[in-house]
């Protein structure tokens, strides 16, 4: 809901497709300043504490937020802004929320639960942006924020009440000496080598068709935009299902190029077709692509270090992902204003085939990667 109160208020305060695509940038532009240090502290302190604080501070961004635009004091920099601090709580609370996964499954869940928090996120893309769209459409984009804004005190909540399994394990040492220690384990251990430049590579390229949505269902509305996120995320949803099937058949590889194949495809479809209905079609098959392929990836980049370094390997891969998503934001809505929408996917879905030649010798097959959910009890 916030994503399609934000996207869609952009389009109202400026026509440029460089300004509304720096809004998914402004988001993840954070994760340049904070996300190494985030992983530190996640790996320093209390998790539950630390997260209770970076949920708060996005209360505060995000109520902030809806009141200037319910008062009409917003600006397309004024939104840029808060889109921004939100987007810094957002960071800082990333390493640790997916760093207390093992705390809360078993070893022999832990990357099905992974995958399955994955889809997860995945049924919210796919009920959040309807919802939202209606109630922009309705009520206007401050209304979505302050929403956005109570939810995360259910949030708050439950932290509060968790009672973390295992006695504290908080580390001695200096946060200088611990980046240190964890930028070195991601710079001599090849599997975050494999995982990192696959993630850059798909980030990256991938980045253009959420970047530059607002402006393609601009002539739809923002209840045709919101449609079109949740046919992203419904197809995600979808996609979720269907991979404990496709491992059954497919190495970690073999999955992960079938998914660039299907969501390039449906990139480029996505600029080049104006129908509405043929547009859900398009934003369904990208969804289910994105879904296996980060999936992929977030199980790999779970496993790829020791339980110490947790927060800070998963901080790294993070950061390569965000940060290529925010780039690519940014070159994308540029390449929009010189050379318009149907070129820039059709350059966007190109840049994502040449990438399977580029990293085809980092492979992850090797890792073992269970992406079936833990059966459920009768």
């Amino acid at each position: 809901m916030q994503n399609v109160g934000a996207g869609w208020l952009m389009t109202q305060l400026t026509l440029s497709p460089l300004m509304i695509s720096l809004v998914q940038a402004a988001a993840t532009v954070p994760v340049f300043v904070a996300i190494l240090p985030a992983g530190v502290l996640a790996d320093l302190v209390d998790r539950r504490r630390f997260l209770i604080i970076t949920q708060t501070w996005m209360v505060l961004a995000s109520a902030a937020l809806g009141v200037m635009t319910i008062w009409h004091r917003i600006t397309p920099w004024t939104l840029l802004l808060f889109t921004f601090l939100l987007g810094l709580g957002a960071v800082m609370n990333d390493p640790a929320w997916q760093a207390i996964t093992p705390e809360v499954v078993s070893p022999e869940q832990h990357a099905p639960a992974v995958a399955l928090n994955s889809v997860g996120f995945n049924v919210a893309r796919a009920v959040g942006p309807a919802v939202g769209g209606f109630i922009v459409a309705s009520a206007g984009s401050g209304t979505a924020f302050l929403i956005n804004a109570i939810s995360f005190s259910g949030v708050i909540f439950f932290l509060y009440r968790w009672k973390r399994p295992r006695p504290e394990t908080v580390q001695k040492e200096r946060m200088t000496d611990a980046m240190r220690t964890g930028l070195r384990y991601g710079r001599d251990t090849h599997l975050v080598h494999c995982v990192l430049i696959r993630t850059g590579a798909f980030s990256l390229a991938a980045s253009s068709l959420l970047a530059l949505l607002p402006v393609i269902a601009r002539p739809h509305g923002a209840t045709g935009y919101g449609i079109l996120l949740a046919s992203f995320g419904f197809g995600a949803l979808v996609g979720g299902v269907a991979l404990p099937h496709l491992r059954h058949k497919l190495n970690v590889d073999g999955l992960i190029v079938a998914c660039i194949l299907l969501f390039a495809g449906m990139i480029f479809a996505s600029g080049q077709i104006h129908e509405f209905i043929s547009l859900n079609f398009a934003l369904f098959g990208a969804g289910a692509g994105w879904i296996g392929i980060l999936a992929s990836l977030n199980v790999a980049a779970q496993i790829m270090s020791p339980p110490h370094l947790r927060a800070r390997a998963l901080s790294m891969y993070l950061l390569v992902l965000q940060g290529g998503m925010a780039v690519g934001s940014v070159i994308w809505g540029a390449f929009a204003s010189s050379v318009g929408i149907p070129e820039t996917m059709m350059i966007s879905a190109l840049t994502l085939l040449a990438g399977l030649f580029m990293v085809k010798n980092y492979g992850l097959s090797s890792i073992e990667l269970a992406f079936a959910p833990p059966a459920l009890p009768d």
